[in-house]
């Protein structure tokens, strides 16, 4: 297999004990540990909605998820599009989800995710906070990705992708995904 097909799938496989010889089973997903992720505004690989995007409102689409593990102590939720001409773009990083909260409506305040206890990590454009989708040309994909965990991630406000994933590898129990896609018009 080249090395560039599994490039993309490094942090999964570093979330999930698969890199790094670690092969513990609190490190790795196992059936019981995939969990449901849904939209009531797309179906999964499909179009998601103008309004959700930078050409509407820009507002978080309604989520909704099942399947977290009752040993889970927080949900870790990261967004972004891997069709980015520079490379992965992050649209949203948000870390310590309270595991009773099951989903999120459309436009949520995200002051609620503070009153939950919940931490906004950075996203490409350097802000804590949601930014849809808004590709510069062609149709792009959007991992919604949802990981349930062993334990809440001791990280400030902040954080990027790429250190909540870090501190997240070894205490994924479950792990559900979404994809949209969305191309500009005009």
């Amino acid at each position: 297999m080249p090395v560039v097909a599994i490039a993309p799938l490094i942090p999964t496989l570093l979330l999930l004990g698969m890199l790094g010889g670690q092969t513990t089973d609190s490190t790795n997903v196992t059936e019981e540990g995939i969990m449901e992720l849904t939209s009531t505004a797309f179906d999964p690989g499909e179009l998601i909605p103008s309004r959700y995007t930078c050409d509407g409102e820009d507002l978080l689409p309604p989520l909704a998820w099942s399947g977290v593990p009752d040993s889970a102590r927080s949900l870790m939720l990261i967004v972004d599009d891997p069709d980015a001409p520079g490379g992965t773009w992050v649209h949203w990083v948000v870390y310590n989800l309270p595991t009773d909260v099951k989903g999120f409506p459309s436009g949520i305040p995200l002051e609620q995710l503070k009153s939950w206890g919940a931490v906004q990590g950075r996203n490409s454009w350097g802000r804590n906070d949601w930014g849809g989708p808004c590709p510069p040309s062609g149709t792009h994909r959007y991992y919604f990705k949802l990981y349930a965990l062993d334990t809440k991630l001791g990280l400030e406000p902040g954080a990027t992708k790429q250190e909540v994933l870090q501190a997240a590898a070894g205490h994924v129990l479950g792990q559900g995904e979404l994809m949209g896609r969305y191309r500009r018009s005009g």
